[in-house]
Protein backbone atom coordinates (compact mmCIF):
# COMPACT_ATOMS: atom_id res chain seq x y z
CA UNK A 1 0.00 0.00 0.00
CA UNK A 2 1.34 3.37 -1.01
CA UNK A 3 1.72 6.01 1.61
CA UNK A 4 -0.22 9.25 1.29
CA UNK A 5 1.59 12.18 0.53
CA UNK A 6 1.38 15.74 2.58
CA UNK A 7 2.50 19.09 2.55
CA UNK A 8 3.02 21.07 5.31
CA UNK A 9 2.77 24.63 4.40
CA UNK A 10 3.75 27.00 7.30
CA UNK A 11 6.15 30.16 8.17
CA UNK A 12 8.06 28.51 11.18
CA UNK A 13 10.59 26.18 10.28
CA UNK A 14 11.14 24.60 13.35
CA UNK A 15 7.51 23.85 13.08
CA UNK A 16 7.94 22.59 9.83
CA UNK A 17 9.96 20.41 11.41
CA UNK A 18 8.57 18.93 13.89
CA UNK A 19 5.92 17.85 11.95
CA UNK A 20 8.25 16.27 9.17
CA UNK A 21 9.61 14.51 12.59
CA UNK A 22 6.30 13.59 13.70
CA UNK A 23 4.84 12.24 10.38
CA UNK A 24 8.07 10.15 9.56
CA UNK A 25 7.07 8.09 12.93
CA UNK A 26 3.90 6.73 10.72
CA UNK A 27 5.00 4.82 7.48
CA UNK A 28 1.54 5.01 5.85
CA UNK A 29 2.38 9.05 5.87
CA UNK A 30 5.10 10.44 3.68
CA UNK A 31 5.68 14.22 3.75
CA UNK A 32 6.89 15.16 0.00
CA UNK A 33 7.22 18.67 0.04
CA UNK A 34 6.95 22.05 2.61
CA UNK A 35 6.90 25.14 2.13
CA UNK A 36 7.32 28.70 4.28
CA UNK A 37 4.35 31.13 2.46
CA UNK A 38 1.02 30.46 0.98
CA UNK A 39 2.35 31.17 -2.71
CA UNK A 40 5.31 28.53 -2.45
CA UNK A 41 2.39 26.41 -1.03
CA UNK A 42 0.12 26.58 -3.65
CA UNK A 43 3.07 26.17 -6.54
CA UNK A 44 3.94 22.79 -4.66
CA UNK A 45 0.56 21.73 -4.17
CA UNK A 46 -0.24 21.96 -8.22
CA UNK A 47 3.33 20.44 -8.64
CA UNK A 48 3.31 17.25 -6.00
CA UNK A 49 -0.74 16.83 -6.06
CA UNK A 50 -0.87 15.35 -2.49
CA UNK A 51 -3.08 13.99 -0.76
CA UNK A 52 -3.51 16.29 2.55
CA UNK A 53 -2.46 19.68 3.01
CA UNK A 54 -1.47 20.54 6.56
CA UNK A 55 -1.85 24.13 6.03
CA UNK A 56 -1.07 26.94 8.83
CA UNK A 57 -3.58 30.17 9.34
CA UNK A 58 -1.83 32.75 10.37
CA UNK A 59 1.15 33.77 7.72
CA UNK A 60 2.88 36.70 6.04
CA UNK A 61 1.70 37.32 2.60
CA UNK A 62 -1.55 35.16 1.11
CA UNK A 63 -2.52 34.08 4.60
CA UNK A 64 -4.17 30.47 5.42
CA UNK A 65 -8.06 31.13 4.06
CA UNK A 66 -7.07 32.60 0.85
CA UNK A 67 -4.32 29.59 0.41
CA UNK A 68 -7.00 27.38 1.48
CA UNK A 69 -9.21 29.03 -1.04
CA UNK A 70 -7.09 28.55 -3.68
CA UNK A 71 -5.76 25.00 -3.18
CA UNK A 72 -9.72 23.76 -3.14
CA UNK A 73 -10.07 26.22 -6.27
CA UNK A 74 -7.55 23.71 -8.30
CA UNK A 75 -7.52 20.43 -6.47
CA UNK A 76 -10.86 20.08 -4.91
CA UNK A 77 -9.83 16.40 -4.06
CA UNK A 78 -7.24 17.15 -2.11
CA UNK A 79 -7.81 17.39 1.68
CA UNK A 80 -7.09 20.52 3.63
CA UNK A 81 -6.39 20.50 7.36
CA UNK A 82 -5.85 23.58 9.28
CA UNK A 83 -3.43 23.49 11.80
CA UNK A 84 -3.08 26.70 13.67
CA UNK A 85 -3.09 28.42 17.26
CA UNK A 86 -6.37 30.14 16.99
CA UNK A 87 -8.88 28.61 18.71
CA UNK A 88 -11.31 31.78 17.03
CA UNK A 89 -14.51 30.23 16.11
CA UNK A 90 -15.01 32.72 13.50
CA UNK A 91 -11.49 31.39 11.45
CA UNK A 92 -13.04 28.00 12.24
CA UNK A 93 -16.40 28.77 10.65
CA UNK A 94 -14.48 30.68 7.72
CA UNK A 95 -12.01 27.49 7.27
CA UNK A 96 -14.96 25.24 7.04
CA UNK A 97 -16.78 27.09 4.69
CA UNK A 98 -14.03 27.16 2.54
CA UNK A 99 -13.89 23.79 2.28
CA UNK A 100 -11.03 22.94 5.03
CA UNK A 101 -11.67 19.19 5.84
CA UNK A 102 -10.48 19.67 9.63
CA UNK A 103 -9.14 22.65 11.88
CA UNK A 104 -6.44 20.86 14.27
CA UNK A 105 -4.55 23.08 17.11
CA UNK A 106 -0.98 23.33 17.48
CA UNK A 107 -0.86 22.88 21.01
CA UNK A 108 -2.52 19.07 21.03
CA UNK A 109 -0.66 16.34 22.15
CA UNK A 110 1.84 15.05 19.27
CA UNK A 111 -0.42 11.37 19.76
CA UNK A 112 -3.27 12.54 19.28
CA UNK A 113 -2.56 14.99 16.41
CA UNK A 114 -0.97 12.11 14.51
CA UNK A 115 -4.03 10.30 14.93
CA UNK A 116 -6.14 12.83 13.49
CA UNK A 117 -3.88 13.60 10.95
CA UNK A 118 -4.41 9.56 9.90
CA UNK A 119 -7.99 10.20 10.32
CA UNK A 120 -7.94 13.11 8.01
CA UNK A 121 -6.26 11.10 5.32
CA UNK A 122 -9.07 8.40 5.79
CA UNK A 123 -11.52 10.89 4.93
CA UNK A 124 -12.82 11.56 8.20
CA UNK A 125 -13.48 15.19 9.58
CA UNK A 126 -11.05 16.10 12.12
CA UNK A 127 -11.73 18.96 14.66
CA UNK A 128 -10.06 19.88 17.79
CA UNK A 129 -12.57 18.43 20.74
CA UNK A 130 -12.32 21.67 22.40
CA UNK A 131 -13.52 23.38 19.04
CA UNK A 132 -16.86 21.20 18.13
CA UNK A 133 -18.68 23.21 20.32
CA UNK A 134 -18.14 26.58 19.25
CA UNK A 135 -19.03 25.41 15.37
CA UNK A 136 -21.64 23.43 16.58
CA UNK A 137 -23.11 26.68 18.45
CA UNK A 138 -22.73 28.66 15.13
CA UNK A 139 -25.00 26.35 12.91
CA UNK A 140 -27.20 26.60 15.69
CA UNK A 141 -27.86 30.39 16.12
CA UNK A 142 -27.97 30.22 12.11
CA UNK A 143 -30.44 27.60 12.14
CA UNK A 144 -32.95 29.76 14.23
CA UNK A 145 -32.65 31.84 11.26
CA UNK A 146 -32.41 29.96 8.27
CA UNK A 147 -35.19 27.57 9.47
CA UNK A 148 -33.10 24.64 8.40
CA UNK A 149 -34.65 21.41 8.22
CA UNK A 150 -34.41 17.73 7.01
CA UNK A 151 -38.15 18.07 5.79
CA UNK A 152 -37.24 17.96 2.39
CA UNK A 153 -34.43 15.68 2.19
CA UNK A 154 -35.00 12.44 0.51
CA UNK A 155 -34.51 8.77 2.20
CA UNK A 156 -30.88 8.53 0.21
CA UNK A 157 -30.04 11.79 1.15
CA UNK A 158 -30.76 11.23 4.94
CA UNK A 159 -28.61 7.97 5.24
CA UNK A 160 -25.84 10.24 3.11
CA UNK A 161 -26.16 12.73 5.77
CA UNK A 162 -25.84 9.99 8.49
CA UNK A 163 -22.82 9.06 7.17
CA UNK A 164 -21.21 12.61 6.57
CA UNK A 165 -22.15 12.80 10.58
CA UNK A 166 -20.46 9.61 10.99
CA UNK A 167 -16.99 10.69 9.43
CA UNK A 168 -16.82 8.62 6.61
CA UNK A 169 -15.57 9.71 3.78
CA UNK A 170 -17.68 9.25 0.03
CA UNK A 171 -15.81 6.13 -1.10
CA UNK A 172 -16.98 4.31 2.32
CA UNK A 173 -20.48 5.90 2.26
CA UNK A 174 -20.84 4.23 -1.33
CA UNK A 175 -19.43 1.10 -0.63
CA UNK A 176 -21.96 1.23 2.50
CA UNK A 177 -25.05 2.01 0.32
CA UNK A 178 -23.93 0.07 -2.84
CA UNK A 179 -23.76 3.49 -5.32
CA UNK A 180 -20.90 4.70 -7.41
CA UNK A 181 -18.73 7.82 -5.64
CA UNK A 182 -20.27 10.23 -8.22
CA UNK A 183 -23.72 9.57 -6.87
CA UNK A 184 -22.78 10.23 -3.52
CA UNK A 185 -20.94 13.67 -4.38
CA UNK A 186 -23.81 14.60 -5.82
CA UNK A 187 -26.47 13.83 -3.30
CA UNK A 188 -24.27 15.56 -1.14
CA UNK A 189 -24.32 18.50 -2.72
CA UNK A 190 -28.03 18.54 -2.75
CA UNK A 191 -27.97 17.85 0.72
CA UNK A 192 -26.45 20.83 1.21
CA UNK A 193 -28.75 23.23 -0.79
CA UNK A 194 -31.35 22.17 0.85
CA UNK A 195 -29.89 22.65 3.93
CA UNK A 196 -28.39 26.24 3.35
CA UNK A 197 -25.25 24.97 4.21
CA UNK A 198 -21.84 25.06 3.19
CA UNK A 199 -19.41 21.94 3.52
CA UNK A 200 -19.48 18.52 4.44
CA UNK A 201 -17.94 19.44 7.58
CA UNK A 202 -20.59 22.07 8.79
CA UNK A 203 -23.36 19.24 7.43
CA UNK A 204 -21.87 16.55 10.27
CA UNK A 205 -21.16 18.60 13.16
CA UNK A 206 -24.90 20.51 12.21
CA UNK A 207 -26.42 16.87 12.44
CA UNK A 208 -24.33 15.47 15.56
CA UNK A 209 -25.34 18.67 17.43
CA UNK A 210 -28.86 18.28 16.77
CA UNK A 211 -29.59 15.04 16.66
CA UNK A 212 -30.91 14.58 13.63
Amino acid sequence: MNASSVVIIDNHPLFRQGIRQLLALEPSLDVVAEASSGEEGIRLVLQHKPDLVLLDLNMKGLGGLKTLEAIKSHRPETMVVILTVSDESTDLVATIRAGANGYLLKDMEPEELLLSIKDAVAGKTVISAELTGQLAKALHQESATKNRSVKELTEREMQILHGLADGKSNKLIARDMDITEGTVKVHVKNLLQKLNLHSRVEAAIWCVSNKI
